[in-house]
C-alpha cells in the first residue's frame, strides 16, 4: 500500500484559537498539538469523567486528559451507546476543562450523527475550552468497542466528510484525531491502513487505532506499516500487560488510559457501601477513605476564603 504524500492534501480554514478566559500564552489546543504531534516521547492522557476526577489526575501529574465517552455516559446513568445527548456531554467537558485547566482530548464518538452533528459538537467543544476531539468511524448510534461482536463501520467517504466538516468549522482550534474501528470490526490491517490514509487526506491531525486483543500485536503492526505518516494514538485497555517500552519502540505518539478512574471509583464506592450497610457504622471505613480536608483541597476552598477576604471586606 502506498502511504506516501498523505496528510497534507486538505487545507483547513483559519479560525480564532481557543483560550480560557484570562489565560496567557499558547492555547490548550496548541499545547495538545505540540504534545501529540511534535514531542519525541510518549504522551499519556488520563481519563476524566467529571471535575473531581480531572482535579485528581492533574494533582497526580498528568499533563493532559481524555474525556471518556464510556466514563461520562456511565456517570450520567447511560450506556455507551449514544444514549446521552451531545449537549449533556459537552456540559461535562466544560467542568473537566474548568477544574483542571489542562488540555482535554474529547471522545466524540462518531460525532453524534452525520457531518452536521459532528461540526456542531466540535464548535460547542471549542467554545467550552476543549483542546481536541477524537471521532470514530462507527455508525450512529455507536456501541462500545468491547460490547458484542457486531460493529458496523461508516462508509469511508462519508466519514471523511465528517472530518472535513469538523476541520472547516474549527480548523486548528481543536486537534482532530480520527479513530478507526477497523480492527475492532475484524476488517484487518489493510482496511485499517486504507481508512487511516483517507482520514489523513481529510485533515486529521492524528490517527487512533483501536484493538480488543489481549496483546498489542495488532496496533504495533499498524504503527510499523503506517510509518508515522501522522502521529498514532492507542488505547491499551485490553492489552494492558504490554510494557510501555514497546510503544516507544514502535514510534507511537500517545497512550490513553481510557476508563481507569471511573472503574476505580466503582470498586471503591461499592466496597464502602457494602461495609457501611453491613456494619451500620462509618467508623470502620473512615481510615480507608479520603479525609474531608482532601476534598476541600481538590476543589480549592482556600481560594474561596482568600476571595472572601478580598471582596467581602469581612472583619
Amino acid at each position: 500500500m502506498n502511504l506516501q504524500g498523505i496528510g497534507m492534501q486538505y487545507q483547513p480554514k483559519s479560525a480564532v484559537a481557543n483560550r480560557p478566559e484570562g489565560r496567557a500564552g499558547p492555547s490548550l489546543a496548541q499545547e495538545l498539538r505540540v504534545e501529540i504531534c511534535s514531542k519525541s516521547d510518549l504522551l499519556f492522557l488520563m481519563e476524566a469523567h467529571d471535575a473531581l476526577s480531572s482535579a485528581i489526575a492533574k494533582r497526580a501529574g498528568f499533563k493532559g486528559l481524555w474525556a471518556s465517552g464510556l466514563s461520562i455516559a456511565s456517570c450520567l446513568g447511560y450506556r455507551d451507546a449514544n444514549e446521552a445527548s451531545w449537549s449533556q456531554f459537552v456540559d461535562v467537558v466544560e467542568r473537566i476543562v474548568d477544574s483542571s485547566e489542562l488540555p482535554v482530548l474529547v471522545d466524540g464518538d462518531g460525532g453524534f450523527g452525520n457531518f452536521n452533528n459532528a461540526r456542531l459538537v466540535a464548535r460547542k467543544l471549542r467554545q467550552r475550552g476543549a483542546a481536541g476531539i477524537a471521532l470514530e468511524d462507527s455508525c450512529f448510534p455507536k456501541i462500545n468497542s468491547f460490547v458484542g461482536d457486531r460493529h458496523s463501520l461508516a462508509d469511508i467517504d462519508e466519514f471523511s466528510g465528517r472530518l472535513r466538516a469538523v476541520k472547516d468549522t474549527v480548523a486548528d482550534d481543536l486537534v482532530l484525531v480520527a479513530r478507526t474501528e477497523a480492527l475492532i470490526a475484524g476488517r484487518g490491517l489493510d482496511e485499517a491502513l486504507s481508512r487511516a490514509s483517507a482520514y489523513a487526506a481529510a485533515g486529521a491531525d492524528a490517527i487512533l487505532i483501536h484493538s480488543r486483543k489481549s496483546t498489542a500485536e495488532e496496533v504495533i503492526s499498524f504503527a510499523t506499516a503506517w510509518q508515522n505518516r501522522l502521529p498514532v494514538v492507542i488505547v491499551p485497555t485490553k492489552y494492558y500487560r504490554t510494557p510501555v517500552s514497546a510503544y516507544r519502540d514502535a514510534g507511537i505518539s500517545t497512550v490513553i488510559w481510557a476508563n481507569h478512574s471511573v472503574r476505580a471509583a466503582i470498586l471503591a464506592m461499592r466496597q464502602v457501601c457494602d461495609r457501611i450497610i453491613a456494619e451500620e457504622s462509618i467508623a470502620g471505613v473512615e481510615p480507608n477513605i479520603a479525609a474531608i480536608d482532601e476534598l476541600f483541597e481538590l476543589l480549592r476552598y482556600d481560594e474561596l476564603a482568600h476571595a472572601e477576604t478580598r471582596y467581602l471586606n469581612l472583619p
